[in-house]
């Protein structure tokens, strides 16, 4: 087996460099489909709504199911609980027989990010070892999307259900590479449910050697105006951030740049920010002016109490203040902005629904919380939803993964 693996993982990488970034993909599968000797081989992208798959196709011809652009097809195929489903929720791969064929579904996942599955049709029931060289086929494929998608607009272009507005276009632009990410001490994940006009939502993380730093933020107003208000707070903290900058310090050059360079008078950005020393759990939060922090903590949910401060570009020379928490394993926080609260989503009892999520993996418990506020709310929200889910499990230090997950902690469909 082990010289069939590598037979496969050569020529998916060598087809990876000889082919074009739009055709890498495609170059990939099928490499992995001769190596396999499989009838059939397709990457199901995840749909950036988080509620579907996508089959990417190349159709010199016309017609065939769902949106296209030029000879590229994308096929939509929403969420129904089935085994494509329960493949990329469990993080596990799914063999299902059909009419002469088997296939076999394997996550394309990285740190946690659920990229996709990795579809291959057989012409006979797969042995362990068949599966589990799928299941690493699927694993590497995982990083030839990775470094190709950023030379291609195709995969962005197939996870749009929507065509997206300019403010979205900006919007997009501020928030991670990757939504979820996995460490030895910590999962966290966050998502963005925007409303019809964007309102200038952001969460952020990065990582260092022994810290996790994340950010929620909130710029006002909506549109494009409140996009670029976003833009200069965003792009100060990471700036602040990256010169070593302490939380304060973030906060601070990031409230000057948002007095100082907004286009719209009394322009102004909320927030949260954080910062986890992952060896001790020791967290350091500063708010500014946002909904307060939310510690799930053996079965309760309580605020997070923290020093005041005034939102980012309100007031130029103020001074901010911190305060600490200390993380406890299997400790739970969660940072939202106010379109979790406001107008219909306020129906939205939110300390009952972070309880009855608190099984679920961050990936999922931040889909169930969006699906819960849509459920309350309608579904069109009068301003942006955004939530950020850390985990904390302590034990700073390499993590234990298959196939880009960790598979002890994922979580099955939600209830």
């Amino acid at each position: 087996m082990e010289g069939s693996e590598q037979t496969v993982l050569a020529g998916m990488l060598q087809s990876a460099e000889d082919a074009a970034p739009v055709e890498a993909v495609e170059a990939v599968t099928g490499a992995i489909a001769a190596g396999l000797d499989a009838t059939g081989v397709s990457l199901l992208i995840a749909d950036l709504g988080g509620r579907a798959l996508v089959r990417l196709t190349h159709q010199p011809t016309s017609g065939g199911p769902g949106r296209r652009q030029g000879e590229e097809a994308a096929e939509v195929m929403p969420f129904d609980g089935g085994p494509h489903e329960q493949a990329l929720r469990q993080q596990t791969t799914q063999v299902v027989p059909g009419d002469g064929r088997w296939t076999v579904l394997s996550p394309v996942t990285d740190r946690g990010e659920a990229i996709g599955l990795l579809e291959i049709d057989l012409p006979a029931e797969p042995d362990a070892d068949v599966i589990v060289e799928v299941a690493r086929a699927a694993h590497a494929l995982a990083f030839v999307v990775i470094a190709n998608r950023r030379h291609t607009d195709l995969f962005e272009w197939g996870q749009r259900s929507t065509p997206f507005t300019l403010s979205a276009e900006i919007q997009r632009r501020l928030l991670p590479a990757s939504f979820t990410c996995e460490a030895g001490a910590f999962a966290l994940s966050g998502w963005l449910e925007p409303a019809a006009s964007v309102g200038g939502d952001t969460f952020d993380y990065s990582l260092a050697r022994d810290l996790l730093h994340v950010s929620v933020t909130d710029a006002m107003g909506h549109g494009v105006a409140s996009a670029l208000t976003a833009t200069l707070g965003v792009g100060s903290l990471r700036n602040t951030r990256r010169r070593g900058g302490s939380l304060v310090a973030q906060a601070e050059e990031a409230n000057r740049a948002v007095a100082e360079h907004a286009n719209v008078r009394g322009a102004y950005v909320t927030a949260v920010l954080g910062r986890v020393d992952l060896p001790t759990g020791r967290c350091e939060l500063l708010n500014a002016g946002h909904v307060p922090p939310m510690l799930v903590r053996a079965g309760r949910v309580v605020p997070v109490g923290l020093p005041g401060n005034f939102p980012l570009g309100m007031f130029p020379d103020e001074r901010f203040r911190s305060g600490e928490i200390s993380l406890l394993p299997g400790d739970r926080l969660v940072v939202v902005t106010d379109g979790m609260r406001e107008r219909n989503a306020a129906n939205l009892d939110l300390p009952a629904a972070l309880l009855d999520i608190a099984h679920l993996h961050p990936r999922e418990a931040v889909r169930a919380l969006s699906d819960a506020v849509l459920a309350a709310a309608g579904p069109v929200l009068a301003d942006d939803a955004t939530m950020l889910v850390v985990d904390w499990y302590d034990g700073h230090g390499p993590r234990r993964s298959s196939g880009g997950a960790d598979t002890a902690r994922t979580s099955s469909h939600p209830r």
